[in-house]
């Protein structure tokens, strides 16, 4: 249903070049041009440009690259949903973040799978800021994301309440603290989730209310992936901040301990967003009674 030519475009705003997007393609170099002169004769405006010896996109490029993607997302929902009418089946695209990727929300999806007979879903994972994108762009249908969501082109659900604690090692003296300072956490080895992320946004907001920053404790790496954080920390390789919905298996089983920490109180929100044209509410409401009946069986209160 698009243009075959608005692919070349958005190949050579991928791939900084024609040649590279032509390999791409299987086409021609010649071919690649032509599309390119031919788009900007209809849309009457110049798409690409030369910058420090790439191709790339103008103002007016980046507005047709954005809404070609969004028609992209539309076209491939449209096809599944065909699809999903011929097969008598829902297929939805549910986007969650590296955190939620690690807790009971991936269990509730797929509990709510196994017992909704002709569901499929389909689960992507990245950061807020990203699933905002997507969902945008109808490449997704939900996002469950944490923190406040202002967004008022989206509609959301809350799904729950988290905090962020300490999480340490069973064999790290803190575990049998009932407290610990944020001077005493200064001279831990910590293993943080990285600057981009929701998590690690709130441990340093938190922070700055405390007048402290980040650069006052001992960060020896920094890693995106919430169970290889949990990992390290059970290797008593370090401590972490973490959400306490992220190591719920991990405390029934012993192997991590979480602990408070004095004046820090870092609550936040668990929501289902999604676009207002969404129409399949039934669906969300069988996700939310999914993740209640996963919280109550791991008989551990998250909020």
């Amino acid at each position: 249903m698009l243009d075959p030519k608005i692919y070349s475009l958005i190949v050579v705003s991928e791939t900084g070049g024609f040649s590279s997007a032509a390999k791409k393609l299987s086409v021609t170099q010649p071919a690649i041009s032509q599309h390119i002169k031919a788009l900007e004769e209809k849309f009457n405006a110049k798409l690409l440009e030369r910058h420090n010896g790439n191709i790339v996109l103008t103002k007016q490029g980046e507005k047709v690259v954005k809404c070609a993607k969004k028609m992209i997302g539309l076209e491939r929902t449209l096809i599944q949903e065909l699809n999903d009418i011929k097969n008598m089946v829902d297929h939805i695209t549910v986007g969650v973040t590296h955190t939620a990727e690690s807790n009971a929300i991936t269990e509730a999806l797929a509990k709510y799978c196994t017992e909704k007979i002709g569901i499929s879903i389909k689960i992507i994972t990245s950061s807020n800021e990203k699933l905002y994108a997507l969902l945008k762009s109808y490449e997704i249908d939900l996002a469950i994301v944490e923190g406040k969501i202002t967004d008022q082109n989206l509609e959301h659900i809350p799904l729950d309440i988290d905090y962020l604690c300490l999480a340490v090692s069973p064999n790290h003296p803190f575990a049998k603290a009932k407290i610990v300072t944020l001077n005493a956490l200064k001279k831990e080895k910590m293993i943080l989730r990285l600057p981009n992320s929701s998590t690690r946004t709130l441990f340093n907001a938190h922070l700055e209310s405390q007048n402290m920053n980040i650069s006052e404790f001992n960060v020896i790496l920094e890693v995106d992936n919430v169970a290889t954080i949990k990992d390290l920390i059970q290797k008593d390789l370090g401590v972490s901040i973490l959400p306490k919905s992220a190591c719920i298996n991990d405390i029934n089983s012993g192997k991590i301990v979480i602990v408070p920490i004095k004046n820090l109180s870092m609550m936040r929100e668990i929501n289902i967003a999604y676009l207002k044209d969404f129409s399949q509410t039934d669906i969300i409401n069988g996700i939310i009674k999914s993740y209640e009946e996963v919280i109550s069986s791991h008989h551990l209160d998250i909020n």
